[in-house]
């Protein structure tokens, strides 16, 4: 492979790896400020228990997160100067408030969050967490507005001059209708996996407890919930342990607060998502054509459940079909035309003819359509099954459930994939989203072959490649290895903060790192 090849498969390695924690950090800040706020505002023991525990989880990716994002930039410079030269001056500005206001909006107030415990007054501790939330979500923003640019670039002009794009409407770039769509979408996606993850972890505590006879309150006729949180005995349960009872009585409570997020957040995500292919097969025909392998432009077009076509992605045979579908997802008629990949191919060959950014040599402006199809298909169905889950633990820890509800052993299976299913549907949406676009990397603007740097040998790329790899891998190692560690530990019974948090504390007293 040439030093092209190489840069796009290390920028994709590294984003797709980077964006495992991105959806984790989103969703899970908002959930531990939401139990934060709950112990505030009642001073229930178990919201105390659930924000520290949930609370070490969200550090830990946090910080491998803010490690691995890190080398995202880097890379603009080291492998993809001539994309960076073109169009850094509007491609950076997003990226440069990213950096400069809502990362230091993250680090400073997630600093006063973890070493606040018992130090400051209650409810400005509970809204450190709220701005380090709105923090994650500013981020994700501007991100987001920059990959919307490369998408649909608007508010810029060319330089005759220099031949590089200036930023001429810096509003435009932030509103810009991809954008609009893109970030709802991706952000209730985010709390979609962050509600499936405390779903499953809560999940996984209280089918432990249940495999060991313990039945949380609410569930079965065995217990009983009292007013402060603890549990008493009804006459045919007998005497049970009520600080083992309580703890189950939690992890119920946090399934269903998780698996109801998860609900409502994949309702969310259906709703942007058809939203975004309207305005995709608007800006990008295209990649709405490769997502269906839809080689002809067609009226009241199908949309294709299973398909077999070739390797080289320029015929397909679609086995199980819905008519009309794709056409209202893309325009919402279903007699509208959709473009086919042909029809627009010959469009862009003359289109696009006579700019030495956008001339292909071989005239090919066609994504590679087997990727484009599965990815687009993955995400949807994976992301549908991650829904099915929460339905499933809502009806499983419904009051009155029977007690053995949890004890199949598929429930054991279905812990394990319920936050992996919207993680790694968020992760073919990205894939999808980015080859997607191919063979562009500004749609209709620059060639992605045109903007990596010249001078970078592919012995180089392949060098960094590895050494990123290798680096991801142990990273990976060690983020796993600590979430199982307090993930099996549990919400620890370490005592609600002194009332020092209210009455000030010396100025002498240090400050404690509480994890």
């Amino acid at each position: 492979m040439d030093a092209l090849e190489l840069a796009r498969w290390q920028f994709g390695v590294t984003t797709v790896y980077h964006f495992l924690f991105v959806p984790i950090t989103i969703g899970l800040s908002a959930i531990v400020a939401g139990f934060h706020t709950a112990w505030v505002r009642t001073h229930n023991p178990q919201m105390y228990k659930l924000t520290r525990f949930f609370g070490k989880l969200f550090v830990i990716n946090f910080a491998l997160g803010l490690v691995t994002g890190i080398v995202q930039e880097f890379q603009f410079g080291m492998n993809w100067s001539d994309y960076s030269r073109m169009v850094g001056d509007i491609f950076g500005a997003p990226l440069a408030l990213e950096a400069l206001l809502t990362f230091f909006l993250e680090s400073v107030f997630i600093g006063l969050w973890i070493f606040g415990w018992g130090r400051i007054p209650e409810k400005l501790h509970a809204t450190s967490m709220w701005l380090v939330h709105i923090g994650t979500v500013m981020s994700a923003f501007f991100i987001l507005a920059a990959n919307s640019w490369m998408q649909n670039p608007v508010g810029y002009r060319i330089n005759p001059e220099n031949g590089r794009a200036e930023l001429t409407d810096f509003v435009a770039v932030l509103t810009n209708k991809v954008q609009l769509v893109t970030f709802p979408h991706v952000l209730t996606a985010a709390y979609m996996t962050g509600g499936a993850l405390v779903m499953a972890v809560s999940l996984w505590h209280l089918r432990r407890g249940a495999r060991d006879g313990i039945v949380p309150a609410g569930v079965g006729s065995r217990v009983a919930a009292r007013a402060d949180g603890r549990v008493e005995a009804d006459e045919q349960g007998g005497a049970v342990r009520a600080d083992a009872h309580t703890h189950m009585a939690m992890y119920r409570k946090a399934a269903r607060v998780g698996a109801i997020i998860t609900l409502v957040s994949s309702l969310g995500v259906a709703i942007t998502g058809d939203l975004q292919g309207k305005v995709m097969t608007e800006v990008q025909p295209m990649k709405m054509a490769a997502a269906e392998g839809l080689y002809h432009t067609t009226s009241h077009a199908p949309f294709s459940i299973l398909s077999v076509g070739n390797l080289e992605g320029t015929e397909a045979k679609h086995l199980i079909q819905i008519p009309g579908l794709l056409s209202y997802l893309g325009k919402g008629d279903f007699d509208a035309e959709i473009k086919g990949v042909y029809d627009l191919q010959n469009q862009y060959a003359q289109q696009y003819a006579d700019s030495a950014l956008t001339r292909d040599t071989v005239r090919n402006y066609t994504p590679y359509v087997p990727v484009a199809y599965w990815t687009f298909r993955l995400m949807i169905g994976i992301g549908m099954l991650g829904a099915l889950c929460s339905i499933l633990v809502l009806w499983a820890t419904r009051k009155g459930a029977p007690e053995g509800a949890l004890r199949p052993a598929w429930w054991h299976w279905l812990i394990i994939g319920s936050p992996l299913f919207p993680l790694i549907g968020n992760s073919f949406g990205w894939i999808f989203t980015e080859m997607g676009r191919q063979p562009w990397v500004v749609n209709g603007v620059m060639l992605t072959q045109f903007g990596v740097s010249p001078r970078t040998s592919a012995g180089e790329v392949l060098t960094s490649l590895v050494v990123y790899t290798l680096l991801y891998g142990a990273l990976a190692v060690v983020e796993v290895k600590l979430l199982l560690k307090y993930i099996k530990l549990g919400a620890e019974d370490i005592g609600e903060p002194t009332e020092a948090v209210t009455q000030g504390v010396s100025e002498g007293q240090p400050l404690v790192y509480t994890y």
